[in-house]
């Protein structure tokens, strides 16, 4: 049994608005990007668009023992691996609320790679390196990802130093490479309203919300009609390490006069994402603990007569409506537009809400 290795490194935090001119070797830096690499301050924008400064994250000397090699007695072997990355996000809301809810938790970022990197059997270090790159993509609010990976001892007597990849990836870009669907960024943007506790993903499918909840340390409950569907589910979860997981197999749409219940005052949270039945509201609602949340995002009438789909109006909400289909929550967050689905295939009309049931500590 092999166990792997993080670096124990110290943190230093750089604000600046120059290049930083020298990295001192491990740890973790945070900064702001400069001139060369974002739009500067200028009389021309306004105090709004200026505010919005993209930080950079970076994680040096991440060390893990990992599988990987070319040949069968290659990989039999753990291998000393080390990842550096760079994490561009907007985070800046951190820098003055001091709450690590609002920024990219580093240390749960290394937790994940390592859980990951040391889980996996690969021929190349570009397999390896995707993998990664797909995970800080689906769990976390990156917008771009540049990774150094290597092995810092490969089995090669004429190479003294580490043999290895850099690459850099955007958001957009992986979508294109990757045909596992990306969680909604609407649940990225939420997730920390979301409470930690047991959620119910209605209309799962394969998967991609209740994934990304789980990697975040929830307990999830999958519901869906498909089978096949859920067991595929299962089966990711697995893979990836990510216990909390149950699944059902329910029809929500079989008696369309009477929908079934779904528990009371069960779970901390539900998600649902396009999916439209409305006689479902009531045990939505009812299923919710007391300062429960529901997180929702589905198209609206808007995506039916400007993209025909989905291919009948009745599966498309009004203006408005999923407000007046929610009444007795206390809305926290709602809008409706063209927002990108995380689909890969561009936006989409749709509404989204966010919403709490009243209990003792809802306020007033």
């Amino acid at each position: 049994m092999y166990h792997h290795a993080l670096s124990s490194r110290r943190c230093m935090l750089s604000v600046s608005l120059r290049r930083p001119t020298r990295r001192r070797a491990g740890g973790v830096f945070i900064g702001f990007m400069d001139h060369l690499s974002f739009p500067c301050l200028t009389v021309r924008k306004s105090i709004h668009d200026n505010a919005a400064m993209a930080a950079r994250i970076v994680i040096e000397r991440l060390e893990f023992y990992g599988h990987c090699g070319v040949t069968e007695e290659e990989r039999r072997k753990a291998q000393l691996i080390a990842v550096d990355l760079e994490l561009d996000a907007t985070i800046e809301s951190a820098a003055f609320s001091d709450r690590l809810d609002e920024t990219i938790d580093y240390a749960r970022v290394a937790e994940r790679l390592v859980a990951l990197g040391t889980s996996l059997d690969c021929n190349l270090l570009e397999t390896l390196a995707e993998q990664l790159v797909g995970v800080m993509f689906a769990e976390f609010p990156v917008e771009r990802v540049r990774m150094w990976i290597r092995k810092l001892h490969a089995p090669l007597a004429m190479v003294a130093g580490s043999v290895g990849v850099r690459f850099e990836r955007t958001r957009a870009t992986h979508h294109t490479y990757n045909t596992d669907p990306s969680p909604a960024p609407f649940l990225i943007q939420q997730l920390t309203r979301l409470p930690k506790g047991r959620v119910l993903d209605v209309a799962a499918g394969r998967g991609r919300h209740a994934l990304h909840l789980l990697s975040h340390g929830m307990q999830v409950e999958a519901l869906d009609r498909d089978t096949e569907a859920l067991a595929m589910l299962e089966a990711a979860a697995q893979a990836r390490h990510l216990p909390g997981l149950a699944t059902r197999v329910l029809d929500l749409e079989q008696n369309p006069d009477r929908p079934p219940s779904l528990g009371e005052e069960c779970y901390d949270a539900i998600v649902v994402f396009f999916y439209l039945h409305r006689p479902l509201f009531p045990a939505l609602m009812e299923a919710l603990k007391p300062n429960g949340m529901l997180l929702y995002e589905t198209f609206t009438i808007d995506n039916y007569f400007r993209q025909q789909h989905p291919r009948r109006w009745e599966f498309c909400l009004a203006h408005n409506e999923l407000l007046r289909l929610t009444t007795p929550l206390r809305v926290l967050h709602y809008d409706e537009g063209e927002h990108d689905g995380g689909h890969g295939s561009g936006p989409s009309y749709t509404a989204r809400l966010v919403a709490q049931k009243a209990g003792p500590e809802t306020p007033p």
